[in-house]
């Protein structure tokens, strides 16, 4: 099998072996003995599996921790160690045996690799075999051959490791007692990654578009594309899909060939779609996420409702921090961008929430029972803890959209239309100034560069005279009526900061969500539908969760745009297959939002009391 390039996506959570110092690893191998397995599966295959076992002795038997990868669980050799393991201090001095281990396909394990590979609904024979089985009898090997383990295994992983911790839980084997799933894949076409909302998240779709090719065409993972340090203007000078898709990947089997054979939420995604899956979980489970993760803040949300709903009784809990991609895993977690948290969030979740939890699990601990829901509030700059989420105190609040491009909290004013024409030409950049690549800061950037464009709506709010909290789902109620068979419908909630705030805040449009909707995909994912031309459509989607404090003297503001990019790819505006749309496929469209009235557009939440 072919080892990939194993380089870091932009914000992603993956190991390069040859980043591993020297130092660092002899550092880690005078505190850890290195054993490897290849463990075999129900079906003769074997899985790969590198084991750090504390060279210290450590009072009673341990348990395991296991991360399974498709990034590699190397280096390989008996000699070879790697530099360190992220996590608490609390964890690598509690006496933990530390497991990783490459999935089917990868690297030096046998079998086939499949890019989330689906979970088989009925087993008939030893061949039947998926992720959570392969997950099944790695821990009970581990917890037979390995010597010295307390017969309880952990699972954690972040990102695509994210998804192996949650498939894994799936019909759980008895000794496996404690799973965390962060920053997990869960939705590849929905909200994670590659798609929002039927839309591609383009510049990481290109990033990722080799992963998992059987064809050797060189580029693997980490593939970039030519050009100089504009991406903006580089992905224009690209063109369309189809022109993408002809000059580098016509002889990829990879990801990018899932995208163009599958643009509509078919049989392929929904079969890869993990929360629906999460069926059978036995152990407890703590997902994290960041509010400001740009790839996978949807799936830590979805993940932890979906395995609350079908998995009564269980410890399901979740933790959702002021964090990018991983940035909870090592990285300071006291500020993004101009951003400041206030206290280095990540050094408590890793010592207060992580450690504890694997802890009350594995090692039976006593420790305080896992809370249901902890909470970073932004804005306020605050833990908070609920006994479910979105908390049951908080109350459906509408806020509307109106005429004279306010947004109002009490009432919806007289119908209007405001009117813009979006250009494929000429699109909406995410960002300000010159964008060299997707920042893992986006999610917290500076609006007002947008405020300037004829193809934005800005709405704002009168200042407000006290602190208004929301928590859980941001919905959107968009009404368009467009000159075209196709659009995006961009939504933008932001804060806007006082003009006497101090330093970089002062007069921030700083961005607390946006998410986008492609209009064909209003009515359903799988079977997309043209608007038509004149009439009046309903175009409602929801925005991952917030918890975040608009504070007194701030306002509150909604964008409204029909382009992204080169965030998310251009909308040809026609009602055509986007991957096979030539360059006269793609045309201005005049919009016209509906705002004001019984069935304006308007932004709904659920507002925290006081």
């Amino acid at each position: 099998m072919r080892i990939p390039n194993i380089l870091a996506l932009t914000g992603a959570i993956a190991i390069s072996v040859s980043a591993v110092t020297p130092a660092a690893a002899q550092s880690f191998k005078d505190q850890y003995r290195k054993v490897e397995y290849n463990i075999p599966m129900r079906d003769g295959r074997t899985l790969y599996t590198s084991l750090y076992i504390p060279r210290k002795p450590q009072p009673g038997k341990l348990p395991i921790l296991l991360e399974r990868t498709p990034y590699g669980a190397g280096p390989y050799g008996p000699d070879a160690y790697r530099g360190g393991i992220r996590g608490s201090k609390k964890l690598h001095n509690g006496g933990y045996i530390f497991a990783f281990q490459d999935v089917r396909g990868q690297n030096v394990s046998q079998g086939d690799f499949a890019n989330i590979r689906p979970q088989l609904q009925i087993k008939t024979g030893p061949h039947d075999v998926d992720e959570s089985t392969d997950t099944y009898d790695t821990v009970d090997y581990l917890i037979k051959n390995v010597p010295d383990n307390n017969a309880r295994v952990g699972l954690w992983g972040i990102s695509y490791p994210g998804f192996y911790a949650g498939i894994g839980a799936i019909n759980t084997h008895p000794a496996l007692k404690a799973v965390s799933p962060q920053a997990p894949v869960s939705n590849w076409y929905i909200g994670d990654d590659f798609h929002h909302n039927g839309a591609l998240m383009l510049m990481d779709a290109v990033r990722f578009a080799t992963f998992g090719e059987t064809t050797n065409s060189g580029a693997g993972f980490g593939f970039t594309l030519p050009g100089n340090d504009d991406a903006y203007a580089n992905f224009m000078a690209l063109g369309t899909l189809s022109m993408i898709t002809n000059r580098f990947f016509t002889k990829t089997d990879g990801l990018w060939k899932d995208f163009v054979n599958h643009p509509d939420y078919d049989d392929f995604w929904q079969a890869r779609a993990l929360p629906e899956q999460m069926k059978n979980v036995k152990c407890a489970v703590l997902t994290v996420g960041g509010w400001y993760d740009a790839e996978d803040c949807w799936g830590a949300l979805n993940l932890y409702k979906v395995t609350e709903k079908q998995n009564k009784g269980i410890v399901n809990a979740i933790v959702m921090g002021p964090w990018t991609h991983g940035m909870w895993a090592g990285r300071d977690g006291s500020r993004l961008g101009d951003a400041s948290f206030g206290s280095d969030t990540s050094a408590l979740f890793q010592d207060e929430i992580e450690a504890p939890f694997f802890d009350r699990f594995l090692r039976a601990a006593s420790a305080a029972p896992v809370a249901e829901a902890k909470m970073f509030e932004t804005g306020g700059n605050q833990w908070r803890m609920f006994t479910q989420w979105p908390p049951a105190e908080a109350k459906p609040a509408v806020w509307h959209l109106t005429g004279d491009k306010k947004v109002s909290m009490t009432s919806a004013g007289p119908p209007a239309t405001l009117r813009y024409v979006s250009d494929p030409a000429n699109p909406v950049p995410h960002e300000g100034g010159v964008i060299k690549t997707r920042t893992v800061t986006y999610p917290v950037e500076d609006q007002r560069f947008a405020t300037t464009r004829p193809d934005v709506l800005t709405f704002v709010s009168d200042v407000l005279t006290e602190d208004v909290t929301i928590a859980g789902p941001v919905d959107v109620e968009a009404f368009v009526t467009v000159d075209s068979t196709d659009i995006d419908v961009v939504a933008k909630l932001i804060d806007v900061y006082p003009s006497d705030a101090p330093g970089a805040d002062a007069g921030d449009y700083r961005l607390v969500r946006g998410d986008v909707m492609r209009a064909r995909y209003r009515n359903s994912f799988s079977n997309p539908g043209p608007l038509v031309p004149g009439q009046k459509a309903r175009v409602p989607f929801s925005m991952p969760d917030v918890l975040h404090r608009f504070k007194k003297g701030h306002r509150i503001a909604v964008q409204v745009q029909s382009s992204w990019f080169p965030l998310v790819d251009r909308n040809p505006q026609k009602f055509v297959n986007i991957y096979k749309a030539s360059p006269s496929d793609f045309v201005k469209a005049n919009v016209g939002l509906h705002v004001g009235g019984g069935d304006g557009t308007a932004i709904k939440v659920r507002v925290l009391s006081k």
